[in-house]
């Protein structure tokens, strides 16, 4: 048998009790799995009748090739001269391969590649549900139909979007992020085609808020989750960028729909931003998966611990998601009734284009900077969080109180102010809002916690647009939805106060070490900050 083995080539090799044993030890490096039994040598080695796990691309056990102790091993075993002493080499290394130094986000390469499929996702979704807003008007006047008819087609399109994220972290979870992700872009042209052909709007809560709400529910949250695994010092930067599409899509988008509704009509529109929305697709293609230390062994074994539900065990979690509900309830308003509101002001409509623009432009610039600003780490994100939560009530509140500007011509100047002011403080809010996952639930957790935040905040996204809506049909315009709104905001953002760090400390305390990444930073621990070695947001709790 010696002598068989060592005049094989390595590809052929049959199988050996001896050998299997060391090829095990070996191929535990990095291995999280568990390993089904049978003989390693005939599962494994070039050339043999291997069968591979299911997520076999992704598998630990396909990249034994690349392992240096492999590739130093000769491709003619023969050559070796005595196959047990090449095996006593490789077997004395054994315990120095079974314990490796586990790897981290990569904080870039192919991460930038996901920040821009995120970009396109945000900008397909979020900016085209804010420029959407410009349709309502006609839709009501089509219809003969009240605004706050109107209203329910965005707002179910946002609650259910929203609502039925969590079902996309599953999906994505058990299936990866890629080719949810592709389904959700496919689904969502399909509602906007259906809706070009309404006759009622039933069919409009159908095809917009039905149909193409669950195809936005499925990219949304796989794509930011994905991005936030692939980042740990820039996480909120990337976070941030990918936000932006949303502005840029409303910049880009909120002209071009009205010139669409004024060549085309509002069918027109439709079917054309159905083609639009098609390109969601290829933008779930380049969302390659990742494995981290820290994720789980293996899909979760029931629908509840897919959903992620056991996130509301962590009281800080709790806190958080109270907070994002509330803020939820007035954060959405003004994508669906800024562009109505100006118009009740006295613009005309591309005066109402230009304070969505406006309002689109802060956004997008707010991301940026506020992302860049988080990771720092000169303030504590909670404590960033809270803060811009709050301007953010302020801004919205600000719109609301705008004087009727004198005629259409006019420019609208103390609007556009407002809008402004708005749009830096809602922009500053939004990156915070997902960059602080990671340190609540642990990066293995931050898919389905990005889910589970879509949902509550679709609670306000139900609400928010209807009332405002209502309030707008008993007094006449939307100074009364606009106050309201923001006192929901306000009031989130003081939730957010109960959060680890959100407040100054008493007294400040001695930097700790730093565990494992995985972690997070604002796990329920006093005396430890969570996050990488040298990580920029690390914050101690102290008491007083």
């Amino acid at each position: 048998m010696k002598n068989d083995m060592c005049t094989c080539p390595w590809p052929i090799i049959r199988k050996s009790s001896s050998f299997s044993s060391v090829l095990e030890g070996i191929l535990l490096l990095g291995t999280q799995h568990t390993l089904r039994g049978g003989d390693l040598t005939s599962e494994l080695l070039p050339g043999s009748p291997a069968t591979f796990p299911e997520n076999e691309s992704t598998h630990p056990l396909r990249l034994w090739e690349d392992h240096p102790y492999f590739r130093a091993l000769p491709t003619d075993v023969g050559q070796a001269g005595d196959c047990n002493l090449r095996v006593s080499r490789v077997h004395s290394r054994r315990q120095s391969v079974m314990t490796p130094k586990p790897a981290g986000p990569p904080d870039g390469g192919w991460g930038w590649v996901v920040a821009a499929a995120a970009f396109a996702v945000n900008g397909l979704s979020y900016g085209l549900l804010r420029s959407l807003g410009l349709a309502l008007p006609d839709l009501a006047e089509h219809f003969d139909r009240s605004a706050q008819d109107t209203a329910w087609v965005s707002a179910l399109a946002l609650a259910v979007q929203q609502a039925a994220s969590p079902v996309g972290s599953a999906l994505s979870t058990r299936w990866g992020a890629r080719p949810v992700v592709m389904v959700g872009g496919v689904l969502t042209s399909l509602g906007f085609v259906f809706s070009a052909f309404a006759r009622s709007l039933l069919h409009l809560y159908l095809g917009l808020g039905v149909l193409a709400g669950s195809g936005w529910a499925l990219v949304f949250a796989p794509a930011l989750g994905t991005l936030s695994r692939y980042f740990s010092r820039r996480r909120v930067l990337a976070v941030g960028l990918a936000l932006t599409g949303n502005g840029a899509s409303s910049l880009l988008l909120a002209p071009a729909l009205q010139l669409l509704l004024d060549n085309f009509g509002w069918r027109g529109a439709l079917l054309l931003l159905g083609a639009i929305t098609l390109h969601l697709t290829p933008c779930g293609a380049l969302l390659r998966p990742l494995a981290l230390p820290g994720d789980p062994l293996g899909p979760p074994r029931s629908p509840l611990a897919a959903l992620g539900l056991g996130l509301f065990t962590r009281r800080a979690f709790l806190v958080f998601a109270l907070g994002t509900a509330l803020v939820g309830g007035g954060y959405f308003v003004p994508y669906v009734h800024l562009a109505p509101h100006a118009l009740d002001r006295g613009l005309g409509g591309y005066g109402a284009v230009l304070v969505v623009a406006v309002a689109a432009v802060g956004d997008a610039g707010a991301r940026l900077l506020c992302g860049w600003l988080a990771d720092q780490g000169w303030v504590p994100l909670p404590r960033l969080l809270a803060m811009f939560g709050a301007l953010t009530g302020l801004g919205l509140l600000a719109v609301g109180l705008v004087p009727v500007v004198g005629n259409e011509e006019s420019w609208g100047g103390p609007l556009l102010a407002a809008a402004g002011a708005y749009g830096l403080s809602a922009g500053s809010y939004a990156p915070l809002v997902f960059g602080v996952l990671p340190g609540l639930v642990g990066i293995g957790g931050v898919v389905q916690a990005t889910g589970l935040v879509m949902m509550l905040m679709s609670l306000g996204g139900l609400l928010g647009p209807p009332l405002s809506g209502f309030l707008r049909d008993e007094t006449g315009d939307f100074t009364a939805s606009f106050l309201v709104c923001s006192s929901f905001i306000l009031s989130g953002s003081f939730i957010y106060m109960g959060l680890p760090s959100a407040l100054p400390s008493c007294r400040p305390a001695s930097r700790p070490g730093t565990p494992p990444s995985e972690r997070g930073e604002l796990l329920p621990n006093p005396q430890v900050a969570l996050l990488p070695s040298g990580g920029p947001h690390s914050t101690l709790d102290t008491t007083c």
